[in-house]
């Protein structure tokens, strides 16, 4: 069985709303949820930390890599959390480490991760990371 992380080796907590939506055939929510969940929680931070523009801004973020391991179900309705750190900060790429907990329980449901590698929005071709980015980064490390 593999380990999973206590939520207090996170730094950015917050909470998921199951929709009814998000449960398949076998009366749990899909595995697919979890990476729409793994894209809120990232850019929810992002955009209230003031650190990326998703309508305006210069740089974009594209996702070149994910996974997720999975540990046990939930379903809808119940009221989930999200967590976020960051694993490694790279000129023009970030490795964002995440899971998924029911409120209140220590143990994750699912954890994953995933790497944005960001790039100008116009040209596609890979930008460094903007100081206010960076900084919102470094304070999930």
């Amino acid at each position: 069985m593999i380990n999973t992380s206590s939520r207090t080796a996170y730094k950015h907590i917050r909470p998921l709303q199951t929709r009814w939506a998000d449960n398949d055939i076998y009366g749990h929510i899909n595995n697919v949820a979890y990476y729409g969940f793994f894209d809120t929680i990232v850019n929810e931070y992002l955009i209230s930390m003031s650190a990326l523009d998703i309508h305006d801004g210069a740089i974009i973020g594209l996702v070149v890599e994910t996974h997720c391991n999975y540990f046990a179900p939930a379903a809808f309705p119940d009221a989930l959390e999200g967590a976020l750190r960051v694993a490694h900060i790279g000129n023009s790429s970030v490795r964002y480490e995440l899971g998924v907990f029911k409120k209140g329980e220590d143990a994750a449901l699912a954890e994953g991760h995933f790497v944005h590698v960001y790039v100008d929005r116009a040209s596609r071709k890979s930008a460094p990371l903007p100081d206010a980015l960076r900084k919102a980064l470094l304070s999930l490390t």
